[in-house]
């Protein structure tokens, strides 16, 4: 269990030069936008426009700040995203663009090489399971508001925006205040 603070978070430009993104964890560790098998960051999204195209990956998105935005994505339709909603799964080489309902929102994007790895993203709150297992692959715990994250020899407290990366084997168990925005849990085989 490893933790990975909000503060070491590392910023860097979009693909496309539209914005900026802070990248959470990205494997093989310190791969390019061009060679990772999974990715996973937040963006800020502040205007209207296209996003990044990425050959052969699968990507996951989720609000986590803002009021929404609507996705115009080819061949899957509109697709209208805020907090509320579930995350959504698109393959990230399909052209897409964005429409903010009312100024800018924070995404969480999670983005898989197509072949090689999978993954899901699965909403946490104060009734999400307490004990998270993992046999392979790798857990990341997303905090949105304050929980705590145990592996039965540590206890880690995070706050918004820390992550926790479970990788191979293992379990961990997660406690999260009803006042807590509650978080994400990315799962990556």
């Amino acid at each position: 269990m490893r933790l990975l603070p909000a503060a070491g978070h590392r910023r860097m430009p979009w693909k496309n030069g539209g914005g900026e993104t802070i990248e959470i964890a990205v494997y093989p560790e310190g791969a390019g936008l061009d060679a990772f098998d999974w990715r996973v960051s937040m963006a800020i999204v502040a205007g209207d426009g296209p996003f990044s195209v990425f050959p052969g990956i699968d990507r996951t998105l989720a609000i986590v700040e803002g009021e929404g935005m609507v996705l115009d994505i080819e061949g899957l339709g509109r697709h209208r995203l805020t907090c509320e909603t579930a995350p959504l799964p698109f393959p990230a080489d399909a052209p897409t663009s964005a429409r903010l309902e009312d100024g800018a929102i924070t995404d969480l994007n999670v983005m898989t090489r197509r072949g090689v790895r999978a993954h899901r993203v699965t909403r946490l709150d104060a009734q999400a399971p307490a004990r998270i297992e993992a046999e392979t692959g790798w857990r990341l715990v997303v905090a949105l508001g304050a929980m705590v994250v145990s592996n039965g020899r540590e206890e880690l407290e995070l706050s918004e925006r820390d992550v926790v990366l479970l990788e191979g084997p293992g379990t961990i168990g997660l406690s999260i205040p009803s006042a807590s925005r509650g978080g994400y849990l990315v799962t990556i085989e």
